[in-house]
């Protein structure tokens, strides 16, 4: 189950590196949670759809690379790192044609195949002051 897990993990990472907002529907269990969606955001699919959108939108030229999978039972976890060009509007925030790279923590748990719950954590604050939307110091 665990190189399972990790497998769809890595197709979930695979559709952002693509703008495929389609995968979700493959990916995510129709009772889904997001714990650490952004406000403002509807729940399940369609919330993560948003989401991506956003991202491709603001970053058209997004890389995830995975770093690090760990899979221990229904529990999958990825260290990654994303990086692109904000040239779209980002949350309000005026294209700065600057760069981004940050890390990020991703834990899902999984059942039948599907993501079921998400926890992640990313370096917000970096790519704000990348983007130029605070101050760096």
């Amino acid at each position: 189950m665990s190189e399972e897990n990790k497998a769809m993990f890595r197709k979930f990472a695979d559709a952002m590196n693509n703008e495929d907002t389609s995968i979700v529907v493959d990916l995510l269990a129709d009772n889904y949670v997001d714990h650490d969606a952004p406000p403002g955001f509807p729940p399940g699919a369609q919330g993560m759809k948003d989401m991506m959108e956003m991202f491709f939108t603001a970053f058209p030229d997004l890389k995830i690379t995975i770093n690090q999978l760990v899979a221990e039972g229904d529990i999958v976890v990825g260290a990654m790192t994303s990086a692109g060009t904000q040239t779209g509007d980002f949350m309000g925030i005026s294209p700065s044609r600057k760069k981004m790279s940050i890390t990020e923590m991703h834990m899902v748990r999984v059942a039948d195949g599907k993501a079921v719950e998400h926890w992640g954590a990313a370096d917000s604050m970096t790519m704000m002051q990348q983007i130029g939307a605070m101050p760096s110091e």
